[in-house]
């Protein structure tokens, strides 16, 4: 049985930005293990938990700042994410969303999945998860 205790048991290290936002239930907001960093589902929260004002232009860029402060906090950047995925509430939100997402990322751009789902958590239009690898 894992020892609950030690966060960093087993070569895991979990990660949290206080300029990102926090993790709204039992998970790690991130979670570094060797040489990867996994980044659970980030949603349009702003960092006092509130999910912020605005369509899914601000939604959008909220969640890649979140992603931006765990990144950082992992010791890493956007141009380290080789995996993303993007749900969408309402996939006619894909052109708005591939555009705001292209300004944070460079080529060659991470390999990624976008799907429409019928809910995301707190009813936001956009939530983004990533696993990245470190040096």
């Amino acid at each position: 049985m894992p020892d609950r205790s030690n966060p960093s048991e087993g070569g895991r290290r979990a990660l949290s930005s206080a300029a990102g936002a926090p993790a709204i239930g039992p998970y790690s907001a991130a979670l570094a293990v060797g040489s990867l960093v996994f980044l659970s589902g980030q949603i349009p929260l702003g960092p006092d938990g509130a999910v912020v004002a605005g369509g899914i232009q601000e939604q959008t860029v909220q969640v890649l700042e979140n992603m931006r402060a765990l990144l950082t906090e992992a010791g890493a950047g956007f141009s380290k994410v080789a995996k993303t995925t993007i749900y969408l509430a309402d996939m006619a939100d894909f052109a708005a969303v591939n555009q705001i997402y292209a300004s944070y990322f460079d080529e060659p751009y991470p390999a990624r999945a976008t799907v429409q789902v019928a809910r995301l958590p707190r009813d936001v239009r956009i939530e983004i998860d990533a696993i990245a690898v470190l040096d």
